[in-house]
């Protein structure tokens, strides 16, 4: 059973708690905040340009020349730490069959 003191209490409760934080004197000098300085995220920013556009050709040809894919490959491969056996796949549970529809044989006469 809920008594009304209880009740009574729990209004209080907020308003006492709130008197420490209302009684603390305001500090004897405040300082302004130092100035912040604007730096842009695009300070130092280089347009990349280097690269003049050439004809698919071209860079078909530059591609066959270096080694075709097998290039690439390699030199995503420097650095990279030796390939780890694949892990074993645990096998996934089957998946329980359907219930049948309670509404298969509605609508025939």
């Amino acid at each position: 059973m809920f008594h009304l003191m209880r009740a009574a209490g729990l209004l209080v409760l907020p308003a006492a708690l709130a008197l420490p934080l209302a009684a603390q004197p305001a500090p004897a000098s405040v300082q302004p905040p130092a100035p912040v300085e604007y730096r842009s995220a695009f300070t130092g920013y280089q347009a990349f340009g280097d690269d003049q556009p050439v004809s698919w050709k071209e860079a078909n040809d530059a591609v066959r020349e270096i080694g075709g894919w097998r290039a690439y490959a390699k030199e995503a491969q420097a650095g990279q730490p030796a390939a780890q056996p694949a892990p074993t796949p645990t096998p996934t549970p089957t998946p329980a069959p359907a219930p049948a529809d309670p509404h298969a044989g509605h609508g025939k006469h």
